[in-house]
């Protein structure tokens, strides 16, 4: 990779441009993609619609769940619920990537940081598409929704969920999703409109005479910061811990974020390393690269962290409310995914990125940031299949259209999105540091 002192703004290719063949690309695996989960559901249907419900049924009843038997359907309901949760997530925390550098003033990350930004344009999709999943298939993912469940004079009254009703009920839920959405959605909107109010100042000459935007959205990032940090747990209580309703971990905020914000890391970095190789981004160098393979290798410690210290304390608690939760992962039908999930997400990156070198090296990159997305999404996977389908989950036609289909949109929406504006925010008063930045 070419040094970055070599390389001035006059030599960038300012604008993206996305492709016909890049978008016919997208468009035909989404096609597969929608091809792919009808034959699921196709298959799904032809294969019995109320296979195994016997055994769920019995196991639901076991821990005091009255739920209707297992129907495929369900299946595919909780596919595309994974699929919004992770990519909300990865989306959202895009833009929190972006807050963090502005609040800490840092200089290295400017060259980059429309990249990350672009992301917030997946929120209203996702946000869309959660409203409808949840008026559609809410029951068949939320036990707390089940009818007469807070009810003490019903026979599917639930003494713990009664308990919990304050808070999980529905129009509170509905309540709460509009308002993550809205704000989310709201302040990144205002982030894009700084943005372009930067890039129209004129009277930049080497520094910027007119920092009032840049400042304001230093400011309004901290305000960011603050609503993420309450509603990145709250969302995550709400969208993926009562989904087993019983059980809750005090911890589960930050696990949640910590796969959010390093599978978000992973698609920055692939980004960066697409772009400059598509002939973008010429100033982007190693000591870039060898940063945001340290963000991707530490966070991917932290997620470790939190993994296993929620992990021992449930462990050594042996409270059965806790342990119930990691019996059917641990023990039963997510055995293998459980321990692959601890290699891909923590030995593979550690390993592959411990290295000075390996870092700057432009291919195990790749591979890890490759690794990181499949692994977070087997981390969401483990959370939500368990308590929705039971012993019914598997990785077939259902699962590999989902996913083919949201990738293939959120790759469309980003690269839509990073030509809203230059790729490079050349007024941004940390651009010569980002275009000079090396490092030991």
């Amino acid at each position: 990779m070419a040094a970055g002192h070599k390389i001035s703004i006059a030599d960038e290719k300012m604008q993206y441009e996305f492709t016909s063949s890049l978008k016919k690309k997208l468009m035909i695996a989404f096609g597969v993609g929608v091809a792919l989960l009808i034959l699921g559901m196709i298959f799904s249907a032809m294969g019995g619609g109320a296979e195994h419900g016997a055994a769920e049924h019995a196991a639901a009843a076991a821990e005091g769940h009255h739920g209707p038997e297992y129907h495929w359907t369900k299946r595919l309901w909780a596919n595309l619920w994974l699929c919004c949760v992770y990519f909300t997530g990865i989306s959202l925390a895009g833009v929190f990537f972006v807050s963090v550098n502005y609040v800490a003033w840092a200089g290295w990350s400017a060259l980059i940081k429309r990249i990350p930004e672009a992301f917030g344009n997946f929120l209203p999709i996702t946000g869309v598409l959660m409203f409808i999943l949840f008026f559609v298939a809410g029951h068949d993912l939320f036990h707390w929704t089940h009818e007469g469940i807070t009810d003490p004079n019903s026979e599917h009254f639930d003494r713990i969920i009664a308990g919990k009703a304050a808070y999980l009920n529905t129009p509170f839920f509905l309540a709460r999703m509009v308002f993550y959405f809205a704000a989310w959605i709201g302040l990144f909107l205002f982030f894009r409109r700084l943005s372009a109010q930067e890039d129209a100042i004129s009277d930049y000459n080497g520094y910027l005479k007119d920092p009032s935007v840049y400042n304001k959205r230093v400011y309004f990032s901290a305000v960011f910061l603050i609503v993420f940090a309450v509603t990145s747990s709250t969302s995550a209580w709400d969208w993926v811990m009562s989904i087993d309703t019983h059980w809750f971990s005090t911890m589960f905020g930050w696990y949640n974020f910590a796969s959010w914000f390093v599978a978000s890391l992973a698609v920055v970095t692939l980004t960066v390393i697409y772009l400059k190789e598509a002939g973008y981004l010429k100033a982007v160098n190693q000591h870039h690269l060898h940063d945001l393979g340290k963000f991707m290798f530490a966070f991917s410690i932290f997620w470790t962290y939190i993994w296993f210290s929620q992990f021992l304390l449930i462990y050594y608690a042996h409270i059965p409310e806790e342990t119930y939760y990691f019996e059917p992962r641990l023990f039963g039908h997510y055995r293998g995914v459980f321990f692959l999930n601890i290699i891909i997400n923590f030995a593979f990156p550690f390993l592959a990125l411990m290295t000075k070198e390996s870092k700057r090296t432009t291919i195990l990159i790749k591979i890890a940031a490759f690794a990181i997305l499949i692994g977070h999404y087997l981390d969401f996977y483990m959370m939500i299949m368990p308590g929705t389908v039971g012993d019914n989950a598997g990785f077939g036609l259902l699962e590999f259209g989902t996913l083919a289909m949201f990738v293939s949109a959120f790759i469309y929406t980003i690269a839509n999105g990073l030509t809203k504006l230059p790729l490079i925010p050349k007024n941004d008063p940390f651009i010569k540091e980002s275009l000079h930045f090396t490092q030991l």
